[in-house]
């Protein structure tokens, strides 16, 4: 029985550390593509990924390569290409580059593996999965986006941090676009079964909410000279993970919304179940009076910058 085809396109920092996670963790063979102009960089870094593999114990074919002809019928298809956003830049600046990068790259991925599961991971990442997907014409289901994962995964941190416990005992959903507008969801997150509302007084809360809004901007101003990788690498490989092995997880993922949560066609950070065939099935709330407001001014956002992105492209 032959391993599932993992493609990774975008060979920098999230892409590199999405291979590292996804062979560590056998999920399957992994083919790592950057632009010609890199040269043998994903040679070099596929390489070295594959020595590991004796002393991690895992084992995995990994590829680096610029020819798509080598992706050819990849089971599951991320795509992290663009540009990373520098200190001072919102996520929005990136739209006009890297909607091309990611059109361009959709438009391979169509000819290439016409039947694959794509994650995108580019920014401004709501924009993207819809650029992704009008691209390569895939069915809504089979084309969705690494967002909520992340920003839950920050938002579970500064809770554990604050409360002085285990990551694990912390459940968390957060909801909306990826950026200043998501919507942590308190009355969906609780520590060991215990509603955070009853650990956390509200102004604190806030507090770690607006920190988890600004995740991705803290760890640029940091870095200097890049974005984050290490998370959004893990946060994408769980996705990669549930759909190899169809573990039906239920993660918070920029899925397409119709009618659901009255959204029109847009995609949009909501809670879904992953599988062997992508987004098997959007979780619908009923949200209370405020959750509305900002789930709704989330939602405007996204329209907005998909608005944006069709006048450029």
């Amino acid at each position: 029985m032959s391993r599932p085809k993992i493609t990774i396109i975008g060979a920098g920092n999230v892409g590199a550390t999405t291979a590292h996670w996804c062979a560590a963790a056998e999920l399957g063979d992994i083919v790592l593509v950057d632009i010609p102009q890199a040269g043998d960089m994903p040679k070099g870094k596929a390489l070295d990924l594959m020595q590991a593999s004796p002393i991690v114990g895992f084992d995995a074919q990994i590829t680096g390569t610029s020819d798509y002809a080598d992706t050819s019928g990849s089971n599951v298809v991320v795509i992290t290409a663009g540009i990373a956003r520098k200190p001072g830049m919102s996520r929005d600046d990136l739209l006009s580059t890297n909607a091309k990068i990611v059109g361009s790259v959709a438009d391979e991925i169509k000819k290439s593996s016409p039947d694959a599961i794509v994650i995108v991971v580019s920014n401004p990442l709501d924009a993207m999965v819809m650029r992704a997907q009008k691209v390569t014409g895939f069915p809504h289901h089979r084309v969705f986006g690494q967002a909520g994962v992340l920003d839950t995964a920050r938002y579970r941190t500064f809770l554990a941090l604050e409360l002085g416990v285990s990551v694990e005992d912390v459940s968390a959903l957060l909801m909306g676009g990826h950026g200043d507008t998501m919507v942590p969801m308190p009355s969906c997150t609780s520590v060991g079964g215990i509603p955070v509302t009853r650990l956390i007084d509200p102004a604190r809360l806030a507090e770690i909410v607006d920190r988890t809004r600004k995740g991705g901007a803290e760890i640029v101003g940091l870095l200097k000279t890049g974005s984050a990788y290490y998370a959004p690498a893990a946060a994408t490989t769980q996705m990669v993970e549930a759909i190899v092995r169809d573990k039906k997880r239920l993660l918070p993922c920029a899925a397409f919304c119709d009618k659901e949560y009255g959204v029109g066609g847009y995609y949009v950070g909501v809670p879904v179940i992953i599988g062997a065939s992508g987004v098997e099935r959007i979780i619908e709330l009923d949200l209370d009076a405020q959750e509305r407001a900002d789930f709704d001014k989330s939602v405007t956002a996204v329209k907005e910058l998909s608005a944006a992105m069709d006048s450029l492209v």
